[in-house]
């Protein structure tokens, strides 16, 4: 039977290579190279990275379940969410907003991106936990397949209350005061909130015993693949032939990301929930490096973001002997703005992204470690 420690192991493993494939997308941003397509190799490069919101989403929510369960206490769960998601929140409109910019411009522009989702969602997750875990897989996998539902009401909303529902569901630009701010919604609230509910739900499954455990995994990860694969090839077919002439496969794997489609994260948590059986089993220096990076996301989180941007800065420095302004205008939001011939080529991109990895190991397993002796309580919530 397997240890606490080495199921825990396993999440952390998968969290870690999330994390890393993230760090590969937020290079491609400030390297300039479209998100997909029209080669094969430039939009397999944004491909991989889908899997990392829906496993970072899904895992939150598992990690919560266990934390729970550690604690002993929904009340002190409850209270952990609430104050993790409000710090998440901040974290992004103030810290991150500044390491994508590299700019203060807060009056103009503010993006409420995939870390201002997660904190919203463990916020609202926090008025579930006392309910049923299966109660709590029901509304979630609900929230996931109705989504739909609530696009009528974005648009029905009266002025008042439509901000409200742009931020559950339609995303966008939302106005703030009377000077031109906006607020960019990146990461709207539904399905994510759904997503960790089912997360959560999942956390029941890591804590049964190595068989049932590895069983359930793969039982759950390949009918959900399977079915992505069958679903999504009937509305492929059913489609027909692109008109830009977009290959069969680009079009079968290019799901809605935003928000996140049915089929989406069908193509995305099943394989990830899939390999969890195998992560138990890695072993080795590689596994114990994501694992170390899978142990402290959101700290790897704010990290990875500002070293991006100041390795560009780099690249800039090398490739032109100035820093292009570009980098610090309110990227990455404005691409057409991107200097004529500033575009990276993919070697570039990738050799970046394995230095900017490396460089973070380092930190990243000194937080861990000091997360692990409790140095200050206050680790918990980053």
């Amino acid at each position: 039977m397997a240890t606490k420690t080495e199921r825990i192991n396993s999440l952390d493993v998968i969290r870690g290579v999330v994390m890393v494939l993230m760090a590969i997308d937020h290079v491609r941003v400030y390297s300039g190279v479209p998100a997909g397509g029209p080669t094969a190799n430039i939009f397999f490069t944004r491909w991989v990275t889908n899997f990392c919101a829906p496993a970072f989403v899904f895992l939150a929510g598992t990690g919560a379940y266990l934390y729970g369960k550690k604690l002993g206490d929904v009340a002190a769960l409850r209270r952990y969410l609430i104050t993790r998601g409000a710090v998440l929140v901040l974290l992004e409109l103030t810290v991150i907003r500044a390491s994508w910019t590299f700019n203060f411009d807060y009056a103009h522009y503010v993006l409420a991106g995939v870390i201002w989702m997660l904190g919203w969602c463990m916020i609202l997750l926090a008025g579930l936990v006392h309910f049923r875990t299966k109660s709590i897989a029901i509304a979630g996998g609900a929230i996931v397949m109705f989504q739909q539902l609530l696009f009528p009401l974005v648009k029905a909303a009266p002025g008042p209350f439509g901000w409200i529902m742009q931020l559950a569901y339609g995303g966008g630009a939302i106005p703030i005061g009377s000077h031109g701010s906006q607020l960019i919604i990146l990461y709207v609230i539904v399905p994510w909130i759904g997503v960790m509910a089912l997360g959560y739900a999942f956390g029941a499954i890591m804590t049964r015993d190595d068989a049932a455990r590895r069983t359930l995994c793969l039982r759950i990860g390949v009918a959900a693949t399977g079915l992505f694969l069958v679903v999504g090839t009937i509305k492929t077919i059913a489609d027909g032939p692109a008109q830009d002439g977009t290959p069969w496969l680009f079009r079968l794997l290019a799901q809605q990301k935003y928000p996140a489609s049915q089929l989406f994260l069908l193509m995305t948590l099943g394989p990830t929930i899939a390999l969890i059986p195998f992560a138990e089993r890695a072993r080795g220096w590689l596994a114990n490096v994501m694992a170390t990076f899978g142990r402290v996301p959101m700290f790897y989180y704010l990290l990875h973001i500002p070293t991006i941007h100041a390795a560009a800065l780099v690249v800039s420095y090398v490739r032109t002997g100035a820093a292009t302004p570009w980098l610090f205008t309110n990227h990455p939001m404005r691409p057409g703005e991107m200097p004529a011939g500033y575009m990276w080529g993919l070697p570039l991109l990738y050799l970046v992204f394995a230095i900017v990895v490396t460089l973070l190991y380092f930190p990243c397993r000194w937080f861990a470690r000091a997360k692990a002796e409790r140095r200050a309580t206050w680790l918990r919530y980053i």
